[in-house]
């Protein structure tokens, strides 16, 4: 069993055998017939993988990698609020009539600040220390950004990210304020260790630990028969290899066929996962 695998399963499991449940409180998050989506949640997840042993993605299920990844350069490379500019129909729901989701993400992203050495958003920032000021203990973004909360369709979920060289190696803190460990946790994990990658690869690195950390860690009540679904799920394949472009020089130039998954395999999973908003 993968690393990732084995992560998950022990989240679920403790989520599910001691979990709090908050079946008796008001709740926001609502199912498509409009009853209230009530978790069982832990507080505090820290899962660490070390990319120079295997990549993190489940095997107990398929990860939609491509999609993953164009998610995350949805974010930090199109820098874009506009569920037009991405090429699957997660974000619809809380899109307007134009594709915006408001202030949130991408857009986020995109917005510049002064600094001694010019002018960067989050994204050229992270870029430039990495290249200049590999020792620094602030490269740093967020997107949490409390002036433009009442903007966002939703608050961002992965929020922030933290960025450390040692040696010839890059290493990346994620930081999550919520994750919906059936729907997405498999997902944000896999595509924030592609852009650890993508990244290391552009500023001359090489990948290396990625630190997750969640902090309300839940398993909504109505994926909870899927949840031990999975628990349930065995199998001996291991982590697939990653494949980037050798050619991709700039990380303004990558596109989802250029990192690729080499021999991934997973299990058959074929329930339909219902999405709490």
């Amino acid at each position: 069993m993968t690393k990732a695998d084995q992560l998950f399963k022990q989240s679920i499991r403790e989520i599910l055998q001691w979990g709090y449940s908050d079946e008796n409180e008001n709740v926001r998050p609502k199912w498509d017939d409009g009853t209230p989506a009530h978790t069982k949640k832990i507080f505090g997840c820290i899962h660490e993988y070390d990319l120079q042993k295997e990549f993190p993605i489940l095997t107990l299920r398929k990860v939609p990698f491509k999609s993953c990844v164009d998610e995350v350069l949805w974010i930090w490379q199109k820098k874009s609020n506009n569920v037009h500019d991405l090429n699957s129909h997660i974000w619809d729901a809380w899109a307007d009539e134009t594709g915006s989701i408001g202030k949130a993400y991408g857009y986020q992203m995109s917005i510049k600040h002064k600094y001694p050495e010019g002018e960067f958003d989050q994204v050229d920032r992270v870029l430039y220390d990495l290249k200049h000021n590999p020792s620094s203990r602030r490269i740093m973004t967020n997107m949490y950004n409390h002036h433009d909360l009442n903007e966002m369709a939703l608050a961002p979920c992965v929020y922030g990210t933290t960025w450390n060289v040692q040696g010839d190696m890059l290493n990346l803190m994620v930081n999550q304020r919520s994750a919906d460990m059936i729907t997405a946790n498999g997902w944000n994990t896999t595509q924030y260790a592609a852009l650890l990658c993508m990244i290391a690869h552009v500023t001359g690195y090489k990948p290396g630990k990625l630190i997750h950390v969640i902090a309300d860690c839940h398993v909504y009540d109505r994926h909870e028969v899927l949840a031990q679904k999975l628990l349930d799920t065995t199998n001996d394949f291991k982590a697939p290899k990653l494949w980037i472009n050798p050619d991709i020089k700039n990380f303004y130039d990558f596109t989802t066929d250029d990192i690729k998954l080499i021999d991934y395999q997973y299990s058959e999973f074929k329930d339909k996962i219902p999405v709490a908003i």
